[in-house]
This record gives C-alpha cells, sequence and structure tokens, in this order.
C-alpha cells in the first residue's frame, strides 16, 4: 500500500555535462519555453556513469494558491524554535548532508579566503560550515531570523569568528554594493561573505525560501547587497511531481519549480544563471517527491547598485497581531505536513537498501 502511494511519475534521463536547448527536457512542462543564458547541471555521486535518472519530469504544475500552513514567518519561527533541537542529527540527515552542502556550494565559487559571505538563513551553521572550509570565518557573517537556530551556530568552534545576527531576508541589514558572494542554503539560513580587496559578493537568506512570503523580493535584495561581479547562491528545495508528495508540499511550504527560481533571478537582472540539480545519494536521481535540498542556483551581478526590479510594498507584515488559535491551528496542520518529509528519505533509503544497484526505484 505504502510503495504504490509514493511510487510515481514519468521517466526522464539527463546526461550529466550536457545542458538541453532552453530548459526542453524530455516529459517537461517546459518544452518549446526558453530561458536566456541558463543552464541546468544535473549532479550524482551514486556511480561512476554519468546518467541520471530521476524518474520525474522536471516540474509539475502547481495552483495559484495553497495553504502553506508553514510558510509565514511567525509560524516558521516556532517551527524552528522546536526543531532546532534536534536539526543537526535528524533533519540534516535525511535531506542535507555534508557532500550535498559541498557539491551545492560549488557554483558559489568561494576562491578566495578574503571574501566577504553572507551567509542568509545560516541557521544552525551547517552551511557556514562548508563556507568556511574556502573562506576565513572573520569574513562571513551569518544571519537568521531565529535566535534558537543561532545559538547552536554559535556553539561551533570552526563559526566562532562569524559574525552573527538575526535579521530578514527581504529587508536585509547591509548596504548596497556590501559583499562578495550571497549564499542562501533553504532553511539552514543567510550567510554573507564580503572582500573588500575584491569585487566579490555572497549571501545566504534568512529561513529559506521556502518560508519567503515573497521570494522574488528576497533574491532582489540578494541582488542589492552584491558588489559588482558578485555571485548570488540559493540553494532549495524542488516541487514534486507525485501527487500525494504534492499535498503534503502545499500544505507545508513552499516549493518552488526550477523554472521559477530561474525567473526570480533573472527578473532581479542577475546574468549567467545557472541551476544545478543536487539530493542525497541514497534517492538514486529519483525528484518525483520532490526535495528539501534539490537545487543550487547562481547568477552573477553585472552592474553597481539596486536591482533594476520595482516592487510594492511587502507581502506580509510582521507587525501585525495574530489570531492565536488560527496561529496554532496552521502550525499544527503545517508541522503534521511536515512529518511526510520526514518520513519518506527513511521509505527512499529502505528502498534504496532493497532494490539492486543499476535498477529504478
Amino acid at each position: 500500500m505504502a510503495s504504490s502511494m509514493l511510487n510515481g511519475a514519468e521517466n526522464l534521463t539527463l546526461i550529466r555535462g550536457i545542458t538541453p536547448k532552453g530548459l526542453g527536457f524530455w516529459g517537461s512542462d517546459l518544452q518549446g519555453r526558453h530561458f536566456s543564458k541558463v543552464n541546468v547541471v544535473a549532479s550524482t555521486r551514486i556511480s561512476k556513469t554519468r546518467t541520471l535518472t530521476p524518474m520525474c519530469s522536471l516540474s509539475a504544475s502547481r495552483p495559484a494558491s495553497q495553504p502553506r500552513f508553514i510558510q509565514h514567518k511567525k509560524e516558521a519561527f516556532w517551527f524552528y524554535r522546536f526543531l532546532s533541537i534536534v536539526y543537526d542529527h535528524v533533519i540534516n540527515p535525511g535531506h542535507w548532508t555534508e557532500d550535498m552542502r559541498d557539491e551545492a556550494l560549488e557554483p558559489a565559487d568561494l576562491s578566495d579566503r578574503n571574501m566577504l559571505v553572507v551567509d542568509v538563513g545560516g541557521g544552525t551553521g551547517f552551511t557556514t560550515l562548508g563556507i568556511v572550509k574556502h573562506v576565513d570565518a572573520k569574513n562571513v557573517t551569518i544571519l537568521d531570523q531565529s535566535p534558537h537556530q543561532l545559538a547552536k551556530a554559535k556553539q561551533k568552534e570552526p563559526l566562532k569568528d562569524c559574525k552573527i545576527i538575526e535579521g530578514d531576508a527581504e529587508d536585509l541589514p547591509f548596504r548596497t554594493d556590501y559583499a562578495d558572494r550571497y549564499v542562501s542554503a533553504g532553511r539552514d539560513g543567510l550567510y554573507l561573505v564580503s572582500d573588500e580587496s575584491s569585487m566579490l559578493i555572497d549571501v545566504i537568506e534568512a529561513f529559506g525560501i521556502e518560508y519567503w512570503p515573497d521570494p522574488q523580493r528576497g533574491i532582489k535584495e540578494a541582488y542589492r547587497v552584491l558588489k559588482l561581479g558578485g555571485k548570488a547562491c540559493l540553494i532549495g528545495p524542488v516541487y514534486p511531481t507525485f501527487w500525494l508528495s504534492r499535498f503534503f508540499a502545499d500544505a507545508w511550504m513552499l516549493f518552488p519549480k526550477e523554472e521559477e527560481y530561474i525567473e526570480w533571478f533573472q527578473k532581479a537582472g542577475f546574468k549567467d544563471v545557472q541551476l544545478k540539480r543536487i539530493g542525497p545519494k541514497w534517492y538514486r536521481g529519483v525528484r518525483r517527491h520532490g526535495l528539501i535540498m534539490g537545487c543550487s542556483v547562481t547568477g552573477v551581478k553585472p552592474a553597481s547598485g539596486d536591482s533594476p526590479l520595482q516592487l510594492g510594498p511587502k507581502a506580509e507584515d510582521v507587525t501585525e497581531p495574530v489570531k492565536p488559535f488560527v496561529f496554532l491551528m496552521r502550525f499544527i496542520l503545517g508541522a503534521m505536513a511536515a512529518t511526510y518529509y520526514v518520513l519518506v528519505p527513511i521509505y527512499m533509503w529502505l528502498k534504496d537498501q532493497i532494490v539492486p544497484k543499476g535498477r529504478p526505484i
């Protein structure tokens, strides 16, 4: 029963290192649509072969509006108030491993230890630990909305020299043209890295994109704080194609489609936009259930100053009072939906152990 519920959709074969023209993959709803100067890279470490079989279409259509019970900042704040207790030891091993982290950060081009880097939504500092392998900790700023997540980051010895601050990814407390790199790793937080002697900047976000009421605004802010030639690296979830996984994804938080990431970057003004697929090795490339950490998207800032994109007022006013009963119900329903995505990696791991290697799961 469980197997029939979780088994999914169409087959898609990607050849690593080949960039399909205009993102027109077979079995994709992007056939015939074109994005300028965009590369999609499939990445896997599960074997020496260069063929990845995600067994899904690139993306699935999605209603314009879903409940997304944990996509509001106050609910996300309390969600991680409790989750921070077990985040590094229970949640990360199923969704965001060290190998995935290092692979996802590779496109950020952290090539100079003197870079100034901002990690937005840095949380417990798991992604920051990958950043400080390449950049001096004193040049890295971790920004997150959750003081409970940041408290965990402060306890990590390699991060003791990092600047750690609370902040909002949609209204970053940094001047324009500030950093060399912008890196945002989903639920793990915001990191800002800047190098006063170079023209590079990185930013990573406060709470990941899945909790932003207005993702376009967050990416516009990434553009603003970067220096000329600086690179933004946003690592986040991807939307599922299997019906049951879509149901729980829509009830929990924002799972963007791959083409949405690309569109948000391009609208903000970024050039040389590239998307690299990532995922736990025991999934064997399967993407039909969606992934909490499913892609790494990068873009380069081509000109100094603010983003050319003009936006209206913020979508969410966190100063407005909340109705306790409505808040509690949203929180409970969102947490229940999130539980499904704790079980999915366990299910996929069991299939990986049972199904012979080389066969699709």
